[in-house]
């Protein structure tokens, strides 16, 4: 699959006002090469040439999830269609697959229903996905990339969200549950996703998610596997527990967490910059405080204290 643009030509028209150019028409002719047949619909531009078909053939067999008889929905499209999905949250199933053929000619162009659609993601199921992820994920960047690395050490974080609404069924029900709220429970269940990232290239190194009442430490416990002794993992005060930190210093990487205001810590010793050195749980850590402020683009500026 190749998608190219080339320009026809210019027809420049140049007015008397001062002799300047006035206007252009630039006519494009634009080539796009596609899978044969009911594989076309399976082409998004460059998400194609980052997500090869190869690929995408070889986990659907890897996972036993080929279509069994030749479709006009073939499990290949199906994977490009979820990932697609992913792109474009804001829209509709039908939608998002009008993206996925707008590039084709109209006698390729395949006319589905929502419910079409829906059995096409049914039938490709999670699996494949999941192994595409698994190929996928990991670090990205380059020695010189900037904001990657810290003296010898990748930098990378843990964080997560409970954003990611489902629709309120009785099956998301009983699987993720509604999280509390002061007059009761939320409208929509929620899916807490949790992922281990590369700071500066946001690169997904690792994922998972779950019901929320799971809590945040529990899902990181998962991707503890990822880490190595060359990393730098940083994460934010709901990770300072003294187990889950005694587990990630077992990994061999280097941490940097932020406390939380209620925990107080015993001084074992002073260091001679100014931090000390503390116990958390079997773990001996070095407290450092500071006041960090962030200066915005629109020149407003915030101040935190830190430990």
């Amino acid at each position: 699959m190749a998608d190219s643009v080339m320009p026809a030509g210019s027809v420049p028209s140049v007015g008397a006002d001062r002799g300047r150019l006035r206007s252009a028409v630039t006519t494009v002719v634009r080539s796009v090469t596609v899978a044969a047949g009911v594989f076309a619909p399976g082409h998004l531009g460059e998400l194609t040439r980052q997500v090869p078909f190869e690929l995408v053939d070889a986990v659907l067999e890897q996972t036993r999830a080929t279509e069994r008889r030749l479709r006009v929905l073939p499990s290949r499209v199906g994977v490009y269609f979820v990932v697609a999905l992913a792109l474009f949250p804001g829209l509709g199933s039908t939608k998002v697959w009008a993206k996925l053929i707008a590039g084709l000619d109209a006698g390729l162009r395949v006319s589905v229903s929502g419910k079409a659609l829906r059995d096409l993601r049914r039938r490709v199921g999670a699996a494949p996905l999941r192994a595409l992820f698994e190929v996928l994920a990991g670090p990205v960047a380059q020695p010189t990339t900037p904001g990657v690395r810290y003296g010898r050490y990748r930098t990378v974080a843990f964080d997560g969200c409970v954003s990611i609404k489902a629709p309120d069924t009785g099956r998301n029900r009983c699987w993720l549950g509604k999280m509390r709220a002061t007059n009761g429970v939320t409208g929509y269940p929620v899916v807490e996703l949790m992922t281990l990232v590369e700071t500066g290239t946001r690169a997904l190194l690792g994922a998972v998610f779950g019901p929320p009442a799971t809590g945040e430490t529990d899902y990181a416990r998962r991707l503890l596997g990822l880490l190595d002794r060359d990393m730098l993992v940083l994460t934010d005060r709901g990770f300072d527990a003294a187990e889950f930190l005694t587990e990630l210093a077992g990994t061999g990487a280097q941490f940097l967490a932020r406390l939380r205001s209620t925990r107080r810590l015993p001084v074992l010793a002073r260091c001679d910059d100014g931090p000390y050195l503390s116990r958390i749980g079997e773990l001996t850590v070095r407290v450092i405080t500071a006041d960090i402020t962030v200066t915005c683009a629109d020149g407003t500026r915030y101040t935190a204290n830190y430990r």
